[in-house]
């Protein structure tokens, strides 16, 4: 899938989103989502071990954005599992609220970065809905930061409503929302 950048031609802004063989390039990745989520080294790390991780559960797939052979944005998720680290911390949260039924049959969005400079360009939009359009489960689920930010309107426009508000990560300094969506997801 290609974002033309001007016109019909190809040109140096044009963004190709495809398929990413994240482990194979998971420093490109942690270093746009260093970039885009203000990281340091020390969490960098971390969440370079998280990444890899992930990626070897059953259903992960990546999807990378590329312009001009740079990685400028990503996104990577798995169907859900009770079982994983996230949904025993969000479970509780849910439950409150009467939405714990949303850890069963979803696809879970783990991160999705683009890079500052190429915000607003509509990456993240196709990122988010190329990754969910193959997904075998009815509905998406992933958390955000809970203030109201340009990630969570986006969230919003393709249909995806919160769940579950002040939701308290380990070592997370801030709060989280958990938001849901069902698929496919709404197209502008």
């Amino acid at each position: 899938m290609r974002l033309p950048g001007h016109a019909h031609r190809r040109t140096p802004d044009d963004i190709v989103i495809g398929p990413l063989d994240l482990p194979a390039h998971v420093d490109e990745a942690l270093a746009v989502q260093a970039v885009a989520f203000g990281l340091g080294p020390d969490e960098v790390a971390v969440r370079r071990q998280i990444v890899l991780r992930h990626m070897t559960y059953p259903g992960a797939r990546a999807l990378g954005a590329t312009a001009a052979g740079m990685l400028v944005g990503f996104v990577y998720g798995m169907p859900n599992d009770r079982t994983h680290w996230w949904s025993t911390v969000v479970e509780p949260y849910l439950r409150s609220q009467g939405h714990d039924d949303w850890l069963d049959d979803s696809f879970v969005i783990t991160e999705l970065h683009v890079h500052p400079r190429y915000q607003n360009r509509g990456i993240g939009r196709s990122l988010i809905t190329t990754i969910t359009d193959s997904a075998a489960e009815p509905r998406s689920i992933l958390s955000a930061i809970d203030v109201e930010s340009p990630a969570r309107g986006l969230y919003r426009s393709l249909g995806y409503v919160d769940l579950a508000r002040q939701v308290l990560f380990p070592s997370a300094p801030k709060p989280y929302a958990v938001m849901g969506a069902p698929l496919p997801l709404r197209r502008r």
